[in-house]
């Protein structure tokens, strides 16, 4: 048994008389909250009976067959959830406040940053997010390939992890930046020129192991701000070569324009959408294209710049996001739950949830844009419902998140593949 289980096993074990090894394909746990959201809707007084790694059966007591040797697990007062699901997170970087963007990348080693992103995989696994969407190291290469891999054999706690590894910019495009034109510091991202160049450096970016590509549409590590670096044609290289591969296209945008070429390039989804428009959605919702907003990292940055919330006077960057959130919603797009955790604490991340809701978004409706929504739209197979046959991957929260939102901070329990972990 590896070393990483049995630890999970005996915290458990500590903390709910009778649960045995989840993990064990003999062995079954009854779940039996006061409700459950099952990614869809709130139901009352229904179980769920955990077999192994899978969900066996849930619904109302009477319609499922509990075996006599199923272990017990009141969870009285709670809310059971599936596990949720991260769309924009970086786990080997860590706040802004504590050290800055450039100086994180420039000045700890990758033995540093791999060590603090083990420790940001376990505080976001116990937060209740069993996946993450890690969209790029920021400069620490493969090294998010190497992280999965270890939380896939159990040597370290995690949630499973969909990687971009280095992530994609154009020459001159990203940072850090030197005052010495001839240094080469060590890029966050790597640089790809016109058609052939994207094309090569998606295929070779898939080939080191990336899940999901990532692009940057309109960044310069400059005082130009958000204006367009990729062509429309870069863009569709890059998006027809990695769907050729099974692998979706990820496109960070923070302009009109940057956006406007990656809805052309047919982009999965858009991250930040800073400069999203009425029109632009509208064009979204057509294609299918999902909208990952990163709330929280607005509002993280200006407060690291001083702004005091409730006190001070909203920034103009987070008026406008705002505005742009809701035009969003009016227009019907698609909202993916992602904070892009990293600017702030990891194992804060349903601080995204929390601000869904104080911009404008139904609780219910963001509950399934952290489950279901994100499942279908990453397409993840057998995650983000509660159902028959899915993955346990299951999260207790004291209250009811659809009447108080911030309870999904509120975290009892967490169960990743029948694999039980409790925080309290």
């Amino acid at each position: 048994m590896k070393i990483i289980q049995l630890v999970i096993i005996s915290i458990f074990l500590s903390c709910l008389q009778g649960v045995a090894q989840p993990n064990s394909s003999a062995q079954y746990i009854l779940l039996k909250p006061d409700r459950i959201f099952d990614g869809q809707q709130i139901h009352i007084n229904w179980y769920v009976l955990v077999k192994g790694n899978h969900i066996e059966a849930v619904g109302e007591p009477a319609s499922i067959k509990t075996p006599a040797s199923a272990k017990i697990v009141d969870l009285k007062g709670m809310t059971l959830m599936p596990g949720l699901i991260e769309g924009h997170s970086h786990l080997f970087l860590h706040p802004y406040n504590e050290t800055s963007w450039n100086d994180q990348v420039m000045n700890e080693s990758r033995a540093e940053r791999t060590v603090r992103a083990v420790e940001h995989a376990r505080a976001t696994l116990m937060a209740g997010f069993t996946t993450v969407r890690d969209l790029g190291t920021e400069g620490a290469a493969y090294d998010d390939v190497g992280l999965k891999t270890a939380i896939n054999k159990g040597i370290v706690p995690g949630p499973r992890m969909l990687v971009a590894t280095r992530a994609i910019v154009t020459t001159g495009a990203y940072g850090p930046k030197s005052n010495v034109a001839e240094s080469h510091p060590l890029l966050g991202a790597e640089e790809a020129d016109g058609v052939e160049g994207v094309s090569r450096v998606v295929r070779s970016q898939i080939g080191y192991g990336a899940d999901v590509v990532k692009l940057y549409a309109d960044y310069w590590a400059t005082d130009e701000g958000a204006t367009p670096t990729f062509t429309v044609d870069e863009l569709k290289a890059a998006v027809a070569v990695a769907n050729s591969r099974g692998r979706q296209v990820v496109v960070h945008s923070g302009s009109e324009e940057g956006m406007r070429r990656a809805i052309l390039a047919g982009a999965s989804t858009i991250e930040h959408g800073d400069g999203g428009t009425p029109e632009l959605f509208k064009q979204m919702k057509a294609k299918g294209i999902a909208l990952c907003p990163t709330l929280a990292a607005t509002e993280a940055n200006d407060i690291y710049r001083g702004w005091k919330k409730g006190i001070d006077a909203d920034p103009e960057n987070v008026k406008a996001k705002r505005t742009m959130f809701r035009n969003a919603l009016k227009a019907g797009v698609t909202i993916c739950m992602g904070g892009d955790v990293g600017v702030f604490a990891h194992g804060d991340n349903a601080r995204e949830m929390l601000l869904m809701v104080e911009y404008g978004m139904k609780p219910i409706d963001v509950l399934r844009s952290a489950t279901s929504v994100n499942a279908q739209v990453f397409k993840l197979k057998n995650l983000g419902n509660i159902r028959a046959g899915f993955l346990a991957d299951l999260v207790a929260v004291e209250g009811n998140p659809t009447e108080d939102i911030k309870v999904v901070k509120q975290v009892r329990l967490v169960m990743k593949e029948g694999v039980a972990y409790l925080q309290k």
